[in-house]
């Protein structure tokens, strides 16, 4: 598995008329961009080439060329078919009950050439990876943008993960082209042989050959109740889990209280 970081970097604004920064196409990868004001802003630059499309969460972009067109369509996968988009259509309507990120995603293309500037919703870094036949499992949030044949699909974390938000549902990408994912606070990548246990909260996504059961933290129902950890993502297997710095829930309670 390759891991890769975008090496990070901000560029000073440059004057009209001045060329911009050049963007990267790391090896393996055949879509050039760049990632600025990192890790704890990081904003995703990309330059599609003619042609390429480039698949972004609804709600990311920041801005775009001219000759950049966007398009809005249902995140049901590449060739979804009809009972693929029931099924997403499903899907969002207990997202729309339970929280969780809209199920529309924007297709940007280009003729001419061009850039369009992507951000996450929350503070932290845009990490890319490029996929070779592989899988990995993404957090509800966790998915920025996607580029080639990479195809997507929602699974459920179960009954009980319903009252964890954070576990209710993931987004399987797979296939061969570039993914960008993103966290809340830094991102750490944990390789496991066995098991490990992860606050549901904190969990960005994962790969390999690793299976989870979504259960209560420990301590009977005092520790659900009390802990402050509510339920967690048991893994066992062999592969690699990616974990975050923050917590997005522990931030709207922080909030509340406040209010």
């Amino acid at each position: 598995m390759d891991y890769q970081q975008q090496p990070q970097g901000g560029h000073p604004i440059q004057p009209q008329g001045q060329a911009m920064p050049q963007a990267y196409a790391p090896q393996g990868s055949s879509t050039q961009f760049e990632v600025t004001h990192g890790p704890s802003f990081a904003m995703l630059r990309v330059a599609p080439q003619p042609g390429q499309v480039i698949i972004s969460q609804a709600g990311a972009m920041v801005a775009r060329n001219h000759s950049v067109g966007m398009e809005v369509k249902m995140n049901a996968g590449l060739n979804p078919g009809f009972l693929g988009k029931l099924k997403t259509i499903m899907i969002a309507f207990i997202r729309k009950l339970v929280g969780g990120e809209t199920f529309f995603v924007n297709h940007f293309s280009t003729q001419q050439g061009g850039s369009v500037w992507l951000a996450p919703t929350m503070a932290g870094p845009v990490t890319h990876r490029y996929l070779n036949g592989e899988r990995i499992t993404l957090s509800t949030g966790a998915f920025l943008a996607s580029s080639g044949n990479v195809d997507m699909r929602v699974k459920f974390g179960g009954l009980r993960a319903i009252f964890a938000r954070e576990g209710a549902f993931f987004l399987e990408c797979f296939g061969t082209g570039d993914l960008w994912f993103t966290s809340y606070g830094g991102i750490e990548a944990i390789d496991v042989n066995g098991s490990y246990i992860v606050d549901n909260g904190h969990l960005v996504g994962f790969e390999g050959n690793l299976t989870f059961n979504i259960r209560s933290a420990g301590g009977g129902a005092m520790g659900f109740l009390a802990s402050g950890e509510g339920l967690v993502c048991e893994f066992t297997g062999q592969g690699r889990i990616y974990i975050q710095s923050r917590n997005v829930s522990s931030l709207v309670g922080w909030l509340s209280g406040m209010l």
